[in-house]
């Protein structure tokens, strides 16, 4: 509880990414700007060096809607995980990319067990599979809402694992990470990327538009696959 203290209160979160790393065969480098809402909105914004961002995706539960503004082009339909595998090869829905990036791995984490590893580390099994693995760190703030025992170590996740997925959180800056590194566990997939965060904003208002997309008339579709086979995992 005191773990996930600061990240299970994010109702929304706003942040700059950075991205770097590799899908498959493509080295992928960029920065995107990043809003997300709970229970399960996203809008990500792929910035472009000049001129109109690279992708707009924008999602509401289950639904999602990609627009590639300089080739005109749009689609509609797909799930978010989807739309993201075939971007990135990072497979998440809206509320597992934002429980990933804000620490707390899966959306409702549930402790189940624990153990004292001989390192002096620990580890924490969470309903449904995952396990964050903690370093303790004498003198760090308690999270919001904790409390520490006198003489005691606080804790600190730097790692976790998660159903086809390595995590790690090199860096924290005050109660949520700075930065992310993604890894599959499907070496077919070859994905390993790091987010750094930056500019991260909690527990504002967002408007609801933001998680829409306003698609140009004249935008022509594109499939699933054939935004799958244009992307870093494509053939």
């Amino acid at each position: 509880m005191q773990l996930s203290a600061a990240c299970a209160g994010v109702r929304t979160l706003t942040a700059e990414i950075a991205l770097s790393g590799r899908a498959g065969r493509q080295k992928l480098r960029g920065r995107v700007v990043a809003g997300f809402a709970r229970p399960a909105s996203m809008r990500l914004e792929g910035l472009a060096p000049f001129g109109a961002p690279a992708f707009i995706l924008a999602a509401r539960g289950g639904d999602a809607v990609l627009l590639l503004p300089r080739d005109a082009r749009v689609l509609r339909g797909a799930k978010p995980e989807d739309i993201l595998g075939a971007l990135t090869g990072v497979a998440l829905g809206s509320a597992d990319l934002q429980a990933i990036l804000t620490g707390c791995v899966v959306p409702e984490p549930q402790a189940i067990d624990a153990r004292r590893h001989a390192n002096g580390w620990a580890s924490i099994d969470l309903f449904g599979g995952a396990t964050l693995f903690l370093e303790p760190v004498r003198g760090k703030p308690a999270p919001a809402g904790g409390q520490t025992v006198s003489g005691s170590p606080d804790w600190q996740i730097r790692a976790a694992r998660r159903a086809g997925w390595r995590i790690e959180y090199p860096a924290w800056s005050g109660s949520f990470p700075q930065s992310v590194r993604l890894q599959s566990d499907q070496p077919a997939l070859m994905v390993d990327l790091i987010a750094t965060l930056s500019q991260i904003e909690t527990n504002k208002n967002l408007d609801g538009a933001a998680f829409t997309v306003n698609v140009p008339q004249g935008a022509e579709p594109i499939t699933l696959d054939e935004l799958r086979d244009s992307g870093p995992l494509g053939q």
